[in-house]
């Protein structure tokens, strides 16, 4: 088995990411507590492949990267790559678009997730995106998911990300779609 680490600090986003790479032979594992990454790349491909190349180099490993976030056409692609700062939480990220969309007729917009993946010399070997997308609600609707998941609703599933099951959203959502493209590509790979 062959470890790749995964570019973040957060528990939550390993065991994410190991229910989507469960069926390969990699061996999952957080990034070093004590290595930061500065996110200065202006879209979520930048970020995810300089997140996957700066850990692939610091520890000499395989490691793989995800950024993602929300883009609203009526606000010209924000909050973007600043989804998860658009406020100090979920609720006050939620009422502060619902608030800059207030009297917007064009309430169209996708969440994108890019995905890269970097050897351990820190060249990106895979780099692959997925969008989904939906429409901003007035107000939000579901109990589930989390961060925007409420207010967006998707078409083709006649419901919120907040309202679908789990297994519903994965096959739909962004990450889902970028790991649908992905996966193909990863088993070609011999480490």
């Amino acid at each position: 088995m062959t470890t790749l680490i995964v570019a973040t600090g957060n528990p939550g986003k390993l065991k994410e990411m190991q229910q989507y790479l469960q069926d390969g032979d990699w061996d999952l594992q957080l990034k070093p507590a004590d290595l930061e990454v500065d996110e200065t790349g202006t879209t979520f491909a930048e970020n995810a492949r300089l997140k996957a190349v700066t850990v692939a180099k610091a520890t000499g490993q395989w490691a793989i990267a995800d950024d993602s976030g929300l883009a609203v056409d009526a606000l010209d692609g924000r909050p973007g790559i600043h989804s998860a700062r658009y406020g100090t939480d979920d609720r006050d990220r939620i009422q502060r678009l619902l608030g800059e969309l207030k009297n917007c007729r064009d309430r169209q917009a996708q969440f994108i997730c890019a995905i890269a993946l970097a050897n351990p010399q820190g060249a990106i070997v895979l780099d692959v995106q997925g969008r989904c997308p939906g429409q901003i609600l007035h107000q939000p609707q579901g109990d589930g998911g989390f961060g925007y998941d409420p207010i967006f609703w998707v078409e083709a599933e006649q419901q919120t990300f907040a309202e679908m099951s789990p297994e519903r959203k994965k096959a739909c959502s962004h990450r889902g779609l970028a790991f649908k493209e992905l996966l193909p590509k990863l088993a070609e790979i011999e480490p």
